[in-house]
């Protein structure tokens, strides 16, 4: 499959979406993202300091720096306070996808041919609904899978659809690793004297039907 030019790469949809509270954070973020040049990769909301909104955002090319962290974060706070789909005080924590990344669109697939992934799937193919091996060519309608050997017993490769995919992450290698840090470059001084995992106290409540006024903001990669 040929890559796709830049603007239709910040356009392409996901194959995977959320549900409940995550699926009307996604659906606020989203189009905010995508007016300063990023694409929102996922939204999860997590049992964590009470609650916390975890959004993972990139440009189209896959990086996303310290800088690109803090402006998306600055462009999601307003529409967040506006909109209010969260009913409870939050946690806001912006973050990249990382090294072993979830795969959510066509192009992710694309991009890291070759390496080793985890899929989980909505139904069996072969007796299975998880897999892990290497990724192969990518079609339009789903992949080739290389299943590990010790999985399957067996290294012919399966195709797996798009369509009954539930989840798609790489896995976490040392081929991985060098091949994100030659894409990527390793952090630049400046991102590297920056503290990626600050989290100020919540601030206090101003209304008592604004949920949203006790949010404080996380950064993170």
């Amino acid at each position: 499959m040929v890559p796709a030019a830049p603007d239709a790469l910040l356009a392409e949809p996901r194959l995977f979406v959320e549900a409940g509270v995550a699926a009307r954070v996604a659906e606020v973020c989203g189009p905010a993202l995508g007016d300063i040049g990023y694409r929102l990769v996922r939204v999860k909301i997590l049992a964590v300091n009470g609650c916390t909104v975890q959004i993972m955002a990139e440009r189209p090319d896959g990086i996303f720096s310290i800088d690109d962290c803090e402006a998306a974060s600055r462009a999601v706070s307003p529409v967040l306070d506006v909109a209010d789909p969260v009913d409870k005080a939050y946690y806001l924590e912006m973050s990249s996808p990382g090294i072993d990344r979830p795969l959510v669109r066509v192009s992710d697939f694309v991009r890291w041919q070759g390496h080793e992934v985890k899929l989980a799937l909505n139904m069996a193919v072969e007796g299975r609904r998880r897999f892990r091996g290497v990724l192969g060519k990518v079609e339009r309608e789903g992949v080739l899978l290389t299943p590990d050997a010790g999985e399957m017993g067996s290294t012919a490769d399966i195709h797996i659809p798009f369509a009954i995919m539930s989840e798609a992450r790489l896995v976490l290698t040392d081929d991985l690793i060098r091949e994100s840090l030659r894409r990527n470059g390793p952090p630049s001084l400046e991102d590297a004297g920056k503290d990626t995992d600050h989290q100020p106290a919540p601030a206090g409540r101003t209304s008592p039907d604004k949920k949203s006024d006790k949010r404080s903001k996380r950064h993170g990669r």
